[in-house]
């Protein structure tokens, strides 16, 4: 595999190097979702549960999870839940400590950038409502993910929703991590359900035949499956975004440290799909990453998984200047940006538009922003980050135009309202304004 490695070196002198530039975006933005034939499976689940509900959700659950389960058994209870916190407090009262800084750090980040706590709630022509209610999706894995539950339910709860649902596949011993649901019930969300994949998208988003009430956002990161599942269902249900497999660009200059460089791509890379690019303009420093890379991979875990990702989605681009660099990522748009360029790092940062988060010098690596910080890591990926936006409060609320005019007000705009009306042939608008004029 190390051998290998040295094919993800690229430089802008070889003549393919624009077109192989090009071919790594499309391949990123093809990972994060499905398109064309591929989508049929999905669509096959989606009127599958569609139609069937429970039952059809039951026997996605056996074939791609190898879990039996009935319907019945879907939801945890709230001991289970309490049993699992527990658990958790007695064994790790120290993993519970963090989490709970977490929470902290997350929930006041939040608030903070909560547009209806701000001065635009108080004008008279717009409100602000809390969605009712929301389903979040935790990827299953057999080690827990307690983070995906924080950085999903901390923001719904800051902007008031009162229904928040957990779904996640059971991977650990037929149900979820007791470390998962310990972060469920710190949280008090207790509507959770050991179900996942593209199935449990459709069962959230309204199907016949199921005891689940379907809910009006669906939210969370996960693969190919749930965030296609996510993209169809847009109308049954609102979404964050495209928040597919992981991915990572790091812009860096010579004055980069290249084994901090390498150990960051890895840490996207071991997701397994996870993406892991460098973009520099320093030849050296690319040559000293491909070097770091070879080294650190073997003392990994998964370095065979991470290994192959690196060669399936990772690239390392020797560019001529910053500028090339700076208009290649702003059309990469991915879904972690850090900036690695010494003092010059921010000044760069700032002529990225197109990110999910932007990690800014060499102390804030991705991890930061995934346990600690305070943004959500819910982010877009597949390039969607040129439209989508980093999960947050704000995306757990609706806003609704106030409209109230007096009788003075109308009268000194009524021939203008009338006058436009009337251009696109709609008479009955007209009247609808002279005759409270004639009245």
């Amino acid at each position: 595999m190390n051998d290998r490695l040295k094919q993800i070196l690229i430089s802008s002198s070889q003549p393919d190097f624009r077109d192989q530039i090009e071919a790594l975006h499309l391949k990123l933005k093809r990972k994060a979702r499905f398109g064309g034939v591929e989508e049929k499976p999905v669509w096959a689940i989606i009127r599958n549960v569609s139609k069937k509900g429970d039952e059809a959700v039951a026997e996605y659950t056996e074939q791609y999870d190898h879990v039996i389960l009935r319907p019945d058994q879907f939801r945890l209870s709230e001991e289970e839940l309490k049993r699992a916190h527990t658990e958790i407090e007695k064994k790790e009262p120290k993993l519970l400590a963090s989490i709970r800084q977490a929470i902290e750090n997350v929930r006041n980040y939040q608030e903070e950038i909560f547009i209806a706590n701000k001065k635009a709630n108080e004008h008279p022509g717009i409100r602000y409502t809390p969605i009712r209610r929301v389903g979040i999706c935790v990827p299953g894995a057999s080690a827990p993910l307690p983070s995906t539950v924080i950085m999903t339910a901390v923001p719904a709860q800051v902007a008031g929703v009162k229904e928040i649902v957990v779904v996640s596949p059971p991977r650990y011993k037929e149900s979820i991590h007791p470390v998962t649901l310990s972060v469920c019930y710190e949280l008090c969300v207790t509507e959770v359900y050991r179900i996942g994949g593209a199935q449990a998208v459709v069962l959230l988003s309204g199907a016949e035949n199921t005891r689940i009430h379907k809910v009006d956002k669906i939210v969370g990161p996960g693969n190919q499956w749930v965030q296609t599942a996510k993209l169809r269902q847009i109308g049954y249900v609102g979404i964050d975004s495209i928040a597919g497999p992981s991915e990572v660009l790091i812009v860096a200059n010579e004055k980069a440290n290249p084994a901090w460089v390498a150990a960051d791509m890895l840490s996207q890379a071991e997701h397994s799909p996870g993406s892991a690019v460098l973009y520099t303009d320093s030849q050296q420093l690319a040559e000293s990453v491909l070097t770091e890379l070879k080294w650190q991979i073997k003392q990994l875990s998964r370095a065979e998984e991470a290994g192959k990702c690196l060669m399936d989605y990772g690239k390392i681009a020797a560019f001529e200047n910053m500028d090339d660099i700076i208009t290649a990522a702003n059309d990469f748009a991915p879904e972690h940006l850090e900036v690695q360029c010494g003092d010059e790092s921010r000044e760069i940062a700032k002529k990225i538009d197109n990110a999910g988060a932007i990690f800014i010098g060499d102390y804030s690596p991705v991890a930061v922003g995934d346990y600690w910080a305070g943004p959500s890591h819910t982010l877009p990926t597949g390039q969607t980050a040129k439209f989508f936006s980093a999960l947050s409060a704000n995306d757990f609320i609706k806003a609704t135009s106030i409209i109230e005019y007096d009788e003075e007000m109308l009268a000194a705009s009524a021939e203008d309202i009338i006058r436009l009306a009337e251009i696109e042939g709609l008479s009955a608008h007209a009247n609808s304004i002279r005759i409270r004029q004639q009245d």
